[in-house]
This record gives C-alpha cells, sequence and structure tokens, in this order.
C-alpha cells in the first residue's frame, strides 16, 4: 500500500498531528507560526519522540508557503486555523479578522488537490453568526477547480453559483465532542472534511467509539468504574442531578451500551499522583473558584483546557479534589487530557505551554478521525486493482 503523505498547516504543539500519524499519515511539512508552539515541537522531535522524530517543522507564516511541489502527491491536508475570529470569547469579527486564515486552508488544497483533507476549529463557527461564512468555505473547497470569486459577485452570489458546478471534493461538516473518541475531557469541535469527487465514495463521519451512557452505566449501574479504582461506590445521592433520569432509564432497561466509557479525569491522571516536581509534573499555586469557574470534578471527563496560563484569568483548567479544594493541572496533566505521551516535553514557560495545549486537538480526536480518513483513501489504490480484476474476468 503506498505511503500516505499529508502536511499540517497551523500544527500547533502537534495533537492533530500526531494523532493523525497514529492512524498512518506520514508528515511531509508540518507548519506553525507561533514560536513557542515551533519550540515544543522541535524539542519532541530532537528527543525523537515517536512519530514526530520524523516531522519536517518549518517556523513561518503561511501566506508565504507556496504549495506546488506537492500537487497530487498527497493524501491528506489538515490543520487547525486560528480559532480566535470565532471563538465565544474574542471579538468575533470572523472573516474580517486578521487572523482568519481560512483562505490559506483553501489554497493549500487547491494548489495541491491532495486524496482528503481536513480542517477543525470552534463549534461557534457553525452557530447562526458565522454559518454563512462556513458554508462559503465549504463551497470554495468543494470546488476548488472551479475560478475564484469574479469581481461584481458577493459571497453569497458565489455560494450560489458554485452550488451547481461539478464537484472537486465531497466534503461534510461534522460537529463532534472529543469525549466521544476517548479523549477524557469535553471538548466540542467542528470538522470539516472532504475526499475527491474521483475516489468515488462519500465522505461520512466517524463514528464514536465511546459515551456517557457507558460511563453512567459503569459508575451507576454495574459499579464497575469504582471497583477499577479501589473506591467505594458512593450512594444514589451523589449522582448529578442532570444525570438522574438517564440513571433511571438505564436500570430500568438493563441494557449495557456497546460503546466504551467516556474516560474520566480520574482515569487520565490518578496513576501520576500529587505534583512531584519531575517531567513538567509541577504544582502551580493560586487555583480559586468563583462564579461560572468551578474546576472538573475527578469522575467526569474534564472541562475543555483553555489556552493561557490559566485558562481564563483566575480559573479554571483546575481540578476539584476528593476534599472539595482545587489546584490547578500541572503540565503533565494536561498533557495526558490531550492525549501527548508522557514523553512529550515541555520547554517554554508555564504560560505558553498552557496556551499549547489549551489550543491542542486531542490526539485520540485526531487518530479517530484520521483512521476513518484512511479508509476513505485507501480506496483511490483498491479500486484500480478491482478494475482490473474486473477485466480479466471479462476476458
Amino acid at each position: 500500500m503506498r505511503e500516505l503523505a499529508s502536511i499540517e498547516l497551523f500544527g500547533g504543539c502537534g495533537g492533530l498531528g500526531l494523532g493523525l500519524a497514529k492512524a498512518g499519515f506520514r508528515s511531509r511539512v508540518f507548519l506553525e507560526w507561533n514560536a513557542d508552539a515551533v519550540a515544543t515541537v522541535r524539542f519532541n522531535a530532537e528527543r525523537a519522540v515517536r512519530y514526530v522524530g520524523d516531522w519536517h517543522v518549518e517556523h513561518r507564516d503561511v501566506r508565504e508557503r507556496s504549495w506546488g511541489e506537492f500537487k497530487d502527491r498527497l493524501a491528506l491536508v489538515s490543520g487547525g486555523p486560528p480559532c480566535q475570529p470565532f471563538g465565544i470569547g474574542g471579538l468575533k469579527k470572523g472573516a474580517e479578522d486578521p487572523r482568519d486564515m481560512w483562505p490559506e486552508a483553501i489554497r493549500a488544497v487547491r494548489e495541491t488537490r491532495p486524496d482528503a483533507f481536513l480542517f477543525e476549529n470552534v463549534r461557534n463557527l457553525s452557530g447562526p453568526k458565522f454559518r454563512p461564512y462556513l458554508d462559503w468555505v465549504e463551497q470554495q473547497l468543494r470546488h476548488v477547480g472551479e475560478e475564484p470569486r469574479r469581481r461584481d459577485e458577493t459571497p453569497a452570489d458565489q455560494v450560489a453559483r458554485l452550488r451547481g458546478a461539478a464537484e472537486t471534493y465531497r466534503t461534510t461538516i461534522a460537529l463532534v465532542n472529543a469525549a466521544d473518541f476517548g479523549a477524557p475531557q469535553v471538548r466540542h469541535r467542528v470538522l470539516l472534511a472532504g475526499i475527491r469527487a474521483d475516489i468515488g465514495t462519500q465522505p461520512g463521519r466517524p463514528e464514536p467509539t465511546h459515551s456517557m451512557a457507558a460511563l453512567l452505566w459503569d459508575q451507576w449501574v454495574s459499579g464497575a468504574y469504582w471497583k477499577r479504582h479501589g473506591l467505594p461506590r458512593p450512594s444514589d445521592q451523589a449522582i448529578p442531578e442532570r444525570m438522574r433520569a438517564q440513571v433511571v432509564r438505564l436500570r430500568s432497561q438493563m441494557l449495557e451500551p456497546t460503546e466504551l466509557p467516556w474516560v474520566t479525569l480520574r482515569d487520565a491522571v490518578a496513576d501520576l499522583g500529587e505534583p512531584n516536581g519531575r517531567n513538567n509534573h509541577v504544582y502551580q499555586a493560586g487555583a480559586r473558584v468563583y462564579a461560572g469557574h468551578t474546576g472538573s470534578p475527578l469522575d467526569w471527563p474534564a472541562k475543555a483546557l483553555k489556552a493561557g496560563d490559566h485558562g481564563v484569568p483566575g480559573g479554571e483548567n483546575m481540578m476539584v479534589l476528593s476534599d472539595g479544594s482545587v489546584r490547578y493541572f500541572t503540565l503533565r496533566e494536561s498533557a495526558r487530557l490531550v492525549g501527548l505521551p508522557d514523553e512529550y516535553g515541555f520547554c517554554r514557560s508555564w504560560t505558553e505551554s498552557m496556551r499549547g495545549l489549551g489550543n491542542a486537538v486531542p490526539v485520540q480526536l485526531g487518530e479517530a478521525a484520521g483512521r476513518w480518513l484512511v479508509g476513505k483513501v485507501n480506496q483511490k489504490t483498491i479500486r484500480p486493482q478491482t478494475d482490473h480484476l474486473r477485466h480479466r474476468q471479462a476476458a
């Protein structure tokens, strides 16, 4: 089987790239403009961390990079364009924000014509305010072989024209939760993916492997979760109020979910113990609770990591301990929540390292999306053999 060569734009600290590498893609270029993120990836490449050691890391502005050398030579173009123009906490300028790099993602696909592409962003991009822009992006990617926007066209006019044109890619927009794919954090994202139309398959969407229902079963029906951690089973009074109705349903049906249970914060970090100063497992002082920022309970997937040293000023990126106190996640614990291996080190400041981790795509989600796409692009190599056999049989 041919090598599944890929390039990644906006690579960050490596979460998506590592997940895609585990799925079988081999990076030819890993491009990122943030110096701290690049330093982190290169630090791990020099330490020969598996997969990362093979990456060709480029520290540059994507707008200065041409991609013609890779035309028709790639299985995948991937990346996470900066989400700040579309996030719920920023100015929400969208396409008017100079940090909007979706046009560069489109250009990379246009110049390389890969077998597939995969881009991810914040859930808010699919909301009412930005959905027209997401539709514009999707149509640009679906029809990269068509002429660009005409001088007298509005974006809406162009979308209407492109919808009637032949497709270069068959595309899908999927809203996903990283916890549904084994990440120990609830992180909602938008995936925009496409498969070359001439491969002859529909992209569909990745199938979840984990579920909240399976975790509730393990905790409040079978009790297997508490046994696994050597803990006494709590009384039913400890069932979160918002989950009670579903627990009652599971108990009445007595039909165990087929998916794996969501991975909890305790599952992810319990074996690390308390911060010991080694391997980036270092205590960070100053955690406190305030309205709307109460930390992550141990026996549920963590809240989504936030970018920055404390996530948001003064709060979050912290766990609620068994005694009710809170403390910040260490870098090592945060890396576990992202799915990075324990040998993955951090050479920059706490602030910049947490910024990178808060922006990272969980490796588990990247790997699941990668395996989904591998199954699609491999049909390009299977089909010619099938046609050849068909001709032989006809003869």
